[in-house]
């Protein structure tokens, strides 16, 4: 009689031995290790991308940062070559290089045919006397590298034909002259030698008047000059027009900057200059005639200018803020300003000759520079009027302005 096998989990043996752990048994196939098979470094070898055109990627670097332009050109080229031999990547790298590369010869070609290269030069050597200066802004160059503000000398003269150098020399020390502006003519063909200098005299006096507000502090020996450009020049692509001041007699030589504009002077003393001019440039607009009987007309249309000028100076000053020390100053002369446009204004309505003149002397005494002395000490202002001062505070010529090609 067979023994029942007891009760629990154990299966009773069959005709197929008991699995194994870690194995799978079935009627179709033996022991099974894992899930699949993979390959080595975990991807298929079948899509593997081509790789990029070295020559494909220095091409676009350079033509990006416009280095060696020609060379960026011609590595692209080759770039394009070696792809479509060899099948790699990069047609688009290497053509936006060759791009990039024909705009920079492009700009390297206008540059040396217009001098460009040439004011880079001069201009980097500049920057390089700079460093070397400790800022001083000291330095060798060529006239095309002179910028407003600076002083320089002249080394001697230069051969016909040839650029003239300079020494830029810090505007404390002893100097030839001193740039007050650096501008460009417009037009493609050459104006001419008469027409430049015309354009230089009237521009480069109103420069001055504006860089020297206080004309008071321009010596007496001081003239204006230019430089202007040859025919040979202008078609290098030099228009500009430099505009200067110097010593007239070339050898004391100036010290010191003649600058006294918004770039040195305070607000108080802008101010006052500013309003001084307006009726500086009324007074320079004298007529012609040595006498008032010669043309009495025009005197009468002039003491109107003078009259509304003085007007606009009188706001302008009773306008300003002043600082405390200042306003009783700038109070008196602003009453003696108002006291002038009426007898300026009475010298305009005249009937003759002689009506003009009285009230034409009383109006210009009222305003006698030496009247203007308190509130420009006050101020910080030069007291000492120019010999050349023709009266009202106004301006000399400063000499007769010249000019050389260059």
């Amino acid at each position: 009689m067979a023994v029942p096998p007891p009760p629990g989990p154990e299966r009773p043996e069959g005709p197929y031995p008991p699995p194994v752990q870690g194995q799978y048994q079935g009627p179709y196939q033996g022991p099974y290790q894992g899930p699949y098979q993979v390959w080595g470094q975990g991807y298929s070898p079948y899509n593997r991308p081509a790789p990029v055109n070295g020559l494909a990627i220095v091409a676009l670097v350079l033509g990006v940062l416009c280095f060696l332009p020609g060379v960026g050109l011609v590595l692209g080229i080759v770039a394009l070559a070696q792809i479509k031999k060899r099948g790699e990547r990069g047609k688009g790298l290497a053509v936006g290089g060759m791009v990039m590369s024909s705009i920079g010869v492009a700009l390297l070609v206008l540059a040396v045919a217009t001098g460009g290269a040439s004011d880079f030069w001069d201009g980097f050597k500049g920057g390089m006397n700079d460093s070397a200066g400790k800022g001083t802004g000291t330095g060798t160059g060529t006239v095309f590298s002179l910028r407003k503000g600076d002083c320089f000398d002249e080394p001697g003269d230069s051969p016909k034909g040839m650029t003239v150098r300079i020494d830029k020399v810090p505007c404390a020390a002893r100097h030839h002259a001193e740039v007050i502006a650096n501008f460009a003519t417009s037009g493609a063909r050459y104006p001419g030698r008469g027409s430049l200098l015309d354009v230089a005299d009237a521009k480069c006096r109103a420069f001055e008047r504006a860089y020297t507000m206080d004309a008071w502090a321009v010596p007496d020996d001081v003239r204006l000059y230019h430089f202007i450009p040859t025919r040979d020049s202008w078609n290098l692509g030099r228009h500009s027009i430099i505009c200067m001041l110097e010593s007239g007699d070339g050898k004391s030589g100036l010290k010191g900057s003649l600058r006294k504009d918004d770039f040195t002077l305070n607000a108080d003393q802008f101010a006052y200059l500013r309003a001084d001019d307006t009726l500086d440039e009324a007074l320079r607009a004298a007529p012609a005639a040595k006498h008032v009987d010669d043309d009495l007309r025009s005197c009468r249309e002039w003491a109107t200018k003078v009259s509304v000028a003085l007007d606009d100076e009188a706001h302008l000053l009773r306008g300003h803020g002043w600082f405390p020390a200042a306003e009783k100053p700038v109070a008196t002369l602003v009453d003696d300003v108002e006291a002038s446009r009426k007898e300026w204004a009475k010298a305009a309505a005249a009937k003759d000759a002689g009506t003009f003149s009285a009230h034409y002397k009383k109006g210009l005494k009222l305003i006698d520079p030496r009247r203007t002395v308190t509130a420009r000490k006050v101020l910080g202002l030069t007291t000492t009027p120019p010999s050349s001062d023709g009266g009202g505070g106004g301006r000399g010529d400063g000499g007769s302005s010249g000019g050389l090609e260059v």
